[in-house]
Formats: C-alpha cells, sequence, structure tokens
C-alpha cells in the first residue's frame, strides 16, 4: 500500500510540518524546532519502513503495524493538513477584505482560518477514533425489497441474505466477536439464500484460517453462493506469478470446503415448484488497470433462455454499465467493492461525486443494481458508513 504511493505518503508526512515551520517556527528557539522535526522524522521513517514491505498490506502477524502508522496519519496529520487549509482560507480572506474593504492605514485583520482550523481538530479526533474503533466494530440488518413481473410467481416472497468484502484478515483477536455476531445474524434470519459477492481475504488465503469453522457454520435452504474480489485473485502478493497462482487454487479450494458454491464466470438453476431462477457468478470485473477484470458475460450465462429471470452477482459495480447492462439479460444485479467509502457524514459521502454507482440501488431499464456497504474493510475504519448484512426480499409485481 505505502510502497505503491510512496512520494504521495512522503509529501502527505513533510509538506505539513514544512508548512508550520515556514508560518509559525522559523524565527522561534532551537529546541522548538527540533520539537517540530522530530515527529516529522519518525512518521518520514515510519513510511520508509512500511514501503520496504513486498505485499500491498502486511501478513496478519504485522498487520497492526500498518493499523498503528495509519491512525497516526488519522490523529496528527491530517488535522495538521485541515488547520493547513482553513488557515490559507483565513489568508486568503483577509487579503481581499484588505484590498477591497478596509483603508490602507488600518491594522490587518487577524486571519481567523486559524481559529476555525483549531476548532476542527478534535473533530478530525473525534471521527478517525469513533471510525477505528466503535464504528468498524458494529455492523446493521437492513431488509430491502425488489420487485418484477418477470420474477416467476414461485418465488414471490423469496428471502436473500447479501454479504460482501468481509475481508475476515481484518477481524484479529480484538474484533473477532463482530465477524462471529455477523454470521449468527445471518444464519438467524433463515433465508432461502446466501450470497456473498467478493472479496472475502485481504491479501492471502491465510486470513481465512482462524475464521474457516464460523464461516463453515453459514446455512440457508438452498445454499451459499460466492463469487471472488479483486482481493480474493492474490493481485496484491509481492511474489512471482506460480505462487499467485497457488494462493487462488487454494483460496477457491478453501471457499469450497467451506460448503459454499463459488460460482466462475458460471451459472445454475434454483427451482421452486415449477419455476426457476438463474442464478449467475460473473468474476471479477474492474478496470483491468487497479482491480482484475475476469469477467466474460457470455460464459456466465451460458445456455441460458431469454425468458429466464436471473440474478446476477458481481463484485465491481462498474461492469454493470460496462458489461452487464449492454448484454441486457440479467434482470437484477447484486454488487459491493465500493464499501460506501467507509465514510458518510450527514447522509452525504464524497464517493458520490464521481456520479458512479457506490451504494444502493441504481436502475436501467428493465435492469436494476444493488450496491452493498459490505461488512468489513482492508482498513478497519467506518464513520457512518456502517457494515451491513441485507435481507434482500424478492416480490412478484
Amino acid at each position: 500500500m505505502i510502497a505503491r504511493s510512496f512520494i504521495v505518503f512522503l509529501l502527505l508526512n513533510i509538506l505539513p510540518f514544512l508548512y508550520f515551520y515556514l508560518r509559525f517556527f522559523k524565527k522561534s528557539a532551537g529546541w522548538k524546532q527540533v520539537l517540530l522535526w522530530l515527529p516529522c522524522v519518525l512518521m518520514v521513517a515510519y513510511t520508509i519502513y512500511l514501503a520496504l514491505e513486498p505485499n500491498f498490506i502486511p501478513n496478519n502477524d504485522r498487520i497492526l503495524i500498518l493499523y498503528f502508522y495509519l491512525l497516526l496519519i488519522g490523529l496528527v496529520i491530517a488535522p495538521m493538513w485541515i488547520f493547513i487549509l482553513c488557515s490559507l482560507a483565513g489568508r486568503g480572506c483577509s487579503a481581499l477584505v484588505r484590498k477591497y474593504c478596509v483603508k490602507k492605514q488600518e491594522k490587518p485583520r487577524k486571519n481567523y482560518g486559524n481559529f476555525i482550523g483549531v476548532l476542527t481538530i478534535p473533530v478530525v479526533w473525534f471521527i478517525v477514533l469513533w471510525g477505528a474503533f466503535p464504528g468498524f466494530n458494529q455492523f446493521e440488518v437492513n431488509h430491502i425489497e425488489y420487485e418484477s413481473e418477470a420474477l416467476p410467481e414461485a418465488f414471490d416472497g423469496y428471502r436473500i441474505v447479501i454479504f460482501s468484502d468481509a475481508h475476515v484478515g481484518s477481524y484479529q483477536k480484538r474484533n473477532t466477536d463482530v465477524l462471529n455476531d455477523a454470521i449468527d445474524s445471518i444464519n438467524a434470519q433463515k433465508p432461502d439464500m446466501i450470497v456473498f459477492t467478493g472479496d472475502l481475504l485481504n491479501i492471502q488465503p491465510a486470513d481465512l484460517y482462524p475464521h474457516f469453522k464460523k464461516l463453515s457454520q453459514l446455512k440457508a435452504k438452498d445454499g451459499v453462493f460466492s463469487i471472488l474480489g479483486n482481493h480474493d485473485y492474490a493481485e496484491y502478493l509481492g511474489c512471482d506469478e506460480a505462487i499467485k497462482a497457488a494462493n487462488i487454487k487454494e483460496t477457491i479450494s478453501l471457499e469450497k470446503q467451506l460448503g459454499w458454491t463459488l460460482l466462475l464466470n458460471e451459472n445454475c438453476t434454483i427451482t421452486r415448484d415449477k419455476d426457476h431462477i438463474i442464478l449467475a457468478g460473473m468474476e471479477n470485473d474492474g478496470d483491468g488497470k487497479h482491480f482484475p477484470q475476469k469477467g466474460d458475460i457470455n460464459k456466465t450465462l451460458e445456455n441460458v433462455k431469454d425468458s429466464d429471470f436471473i440474478l446476477m452477482l458481481e463484485h465491481d459495480p462498474s461492469s454493470w454499465r460496462r458489461k452487464i447492462i449492454p448484454d441486457g439479460r440479467a434482470q437484477l444485479t447484486l454488487s459491493g467493492h465500493t464499501h460506501a467509502m467507509q465514510f458518510n457524514i450527514f447522509g452525504w459521502c464524497p464517493m458520490s461525486l464521481l456520479g458512479r454507482e457506490f451504494w444502493g440501488w441504481y436502475e436501467e431499464g428493465n435492469q436494476k443494481l444493488f450496491v452493498t456497504a459490505g461488512l468489513g474493510g482492508l482498513i478497519p475504519f467506518r464513520f457512518g458508513a456502517t457494515g451491513e448484512i441485507v435481507i434482500l426480499t424478492l416480490k412478484k409485481k
């Protein structure tokens, strides 16, 4: 993670200290300057140390060193940046006031941006600490409905539990109970079907070992079905391709050992009385640059009739417009991947500015997409965008 954006992280850590030095500490006593630059040196050293990690993130036995680093970024570096932005905005406003509204002989007005910047510091601390601890260690059980004229009569009232982005490697000893409670909550719904829409792991199959027994307890009338997410393909391991291939093979084997039906560009038929629906699972279909693009829509829907009702599982919601809508056959698609950015304030998520499908319902013609906020996350932080388990009830319109 750090190695892939090493220069960015270096500048992120160095520039705020440089600003504070030039603006407030340049003429200060030497010991004050040492107190300013000491944490900067430590953060730079920490950054270099993490940049030497061959994998995207450290292994489970060392993952806490990354989490502590990110916590320091949130508690130290982020408030400094916000203060700087407020200070610069205040200086800009003061300059305008002096130029157009104040007589030249009057004294320059104070920079109230500094005052506002100081007030934001406890707010940032609250967001960081809440998101890293209580926020990540809770989840919601949310109920939604989907209506369609194409749904076979026998599936009216059919209940599906959707969960996604478990990232089980992020559940360490201190918060394993959260994952266990989520699994118990899923089983308590007594659903007709359970679907998992990808990102079971952080980076490697070993993430699953401590939680294997609990995950194998998931049960539903028609079974548990899953697809792979971008983190399940060993793409974030710093090793050769042969080892990556072995890791993918092990991940596939482990999901099957859990008793789950893993769909790899495949489909299966779910039957009720004389009716049926098609459950299709397309492999992760990202942009092909940052995220694996392995989805094959034609292979996924092979031998499917035009009259069939198709429920599509696809981890990356960006594939909905790229492949699923143009194909035109899947009436309902379920996705994850975005985590709703794991941040939402007063009902607003910054990801909404991108104009992409990132959370909730989307519709195009007779095709619909639902994107869940997911359960966990690679980084154990959630503020506002609480982890969720979704109970989807199908309705005949």
